[in-house]
């Protein structure tokens, strides 16, 4: 099976309830290391996203980008412009076609992962999403086929994300607080890891 655009709209709702559920969970990260507001925007971003699902494109490329143009309007602080330049840049390689194959899959994520990386001008070690994004791509592998190739990238980003936790940041408002932010647990890993989370959890039939 392949990812259509059912597969899509159940990944889009999942991360909305994620995103929810997991408010307070952020929040609370986000308030040892920065502005407190991580849960409340996520939340907020996802949620207008799930609203804006009746009326996205049939096409999944140009509904990638949609749902980009959502977060970066309605997603505070430095994710929206991260997590909409993730969207953005997997609605432009995605193919024109029905459905994603596994090969589709992975390139929308390697697209979307380089669209952090340079909007973020983030490293690995710096303790930020990118530290659980990038084990994460390096993980998929699509000959595995979509859902065993999402699986290890989700346990690969929750490696990543528990690895954030003993590491000084180097970007981002927790850089403010040096040697003070090792001891917690980066919030923007946190939440790319539920991202890949949501999509193994969704795409398991694929």
């Amino acid at each position: 099976m392949a990812v259509d655009r059912a597969s899509v709209i159940a990944w889009l709702n999942e991360l909305a309830r994620v995103y929810s559920a997991n408010c307070g969970l952020l929040t609370e990260l986000d308030s040892a290391i920065g502005d407190a507001d991580h849960g409340a925007s996520m939340e907020r971003g996802f949620l207008a996203v799930q609203a804006d699902i009746p009326k996205l494109p049939e096409a999944i490329g140009p509904l990638f980008k949609a749902v980009a143009a959502t977060l970066i309007r309605t997603v505070g602080g430095a994710s929206g412009p991260l997590y909409g330049t993730f969207f953005l840049r997997a609605g432009a390689v995605c193919p024109d076609k029905p459905a994603l194959d596994a090969h589709d899959v992975l390139a929308l994520f390697r697209a979307g992962v380089e669209g952090i990386v340079a909007r973020g001008k983030a490293s690995p070690g710096d303790k930020t999403m990118v530290d659980a994004l990038t084990p994460a791509l390096a993980a998929m592998n699509p000959e595995a086929g979509v859902a065993a190739m999402l699986e290890a990238a989700a346990e690969a980003a929750a490696a990543g994300m528990k690895a954030t936790i003993p590491l000084v940041a180097r970007k981002g408002r927790a850089s403010y607080l040096g040697p003070r932010s090792v001891g917690h647990q980066d919030p923007g890993a946190t939440s790319a890891w539920m991202l890949i989370r949501a999509a193994a959890d969704q795409w398991r039939a694929a």
